[in-house]
């Protein structure tokens, strides 16, 4: 298997390298801009499978495949998961979200094993992913959840939650009166309701409201800890691969 790794972040292009070398999968190239990647295309021979980070430092790396067509497999590596998970499933072979988790990593390169070897002539519409990730505007965002307290159903809007939170494989609200409830589905599940310009998924574990945030601190290993106005049942921790990003949803 022939294997690129497009991420504009070098510590976490080799980190993704070292993660894919113990599966026994041999990354043969790692790119790190448009430009180069652009130039790159234009002189090798494709690969089997691409991770492909979305942002990268001169721009979207969909700017790539309108200078170069390829064939090659996709698996999205990325931080935009508020934006356009629906497409990155039906686009691709598979996405994963920063910081990438060993498991979901070895499944997604099963995926491609299993699946795409065998349709290998899948097209990318990279236009109406791309499309998705600039102009989210039309999209309309959860506004109230509604949770069941005993026999009664309680009416939660999405301005009065301070934070979403996974625990013990569960997901859970936390309120701007201190109370926390249960929520169905997954944590990516609630990403694709929140509106991204009040919600950021600072790790694996958190999605926090901008207007929750009552301190940031920095932290060890170039991270950044978030202090909200009431929860404070475990640290919230902005991961080092999401500090750019977390920064950029602040200004």
């Amino acid at each position: 298997m022939n294997v690129l790794i497009i991420e504009d972040e070098k510590p976490a292009a080799r980190r993704l390298s070292r993660m894919l070398d113990a599966l026994g999968v041999q990354v043969n190239e790692m790119l790190h801009s448009v430009e180069e990647s652009i130039a790159w295309f234009q002189e090798n021979e494709h690969p089997d499978l691409i991770f492909l980070d979305i942002q990268l430092s001169d721009g979207l790396s969909f700017e790539i495949f309108e200078h170069v067509q390829i064939s090659s497999a996709i698996i999205f590596t990325t931080a935009y998961d508020e934006y356009a998970l629906k497409a990155f499933k039906l686009n691709s072979i598979d996405y994963l979200l920063k910081p990438i988790d060993e498991d979901e990593l070895e499944a997604a390169v099963n995926k491609y094993k299993n699946q795409y070897t065998k349709q290998p002539d899948v097209q990318l519409n990279f236009d109406d992913i791309k499309k998705l990730l600039v102009n989210p505007i039309d999209r309309k965002f959860k506004k109230r959840y509604t949770i069941k307290v005993g026999q009664h159903l309680k009416i939660i809007s999405s301005d009065d939650i301070e934070c979403f939170y996974s625990e013990n494989k569960a997901t859970y609200l936390h309120t701007n009166s201190n109370r926390n409830y249960l929520l169905d589905g997954a944590l990516e599940q609630v990403l694709t309701e929140l509106d991204p310009e009040n919600f950021f998924r600072v790790n694996r574990t958190f999605i926090v409201q901008i207007n929750a945030i009552k301190d940031i601190i920095a932290y060890t290993n170039s991270r950044l800890k978030i202090i909200l106005n009431t929860y404070n049942e475990a640290e919230i921790i902005v991961s080092r691969e999401r500090v750019k990003d977390f920064k950029n949803w602040i200004a």
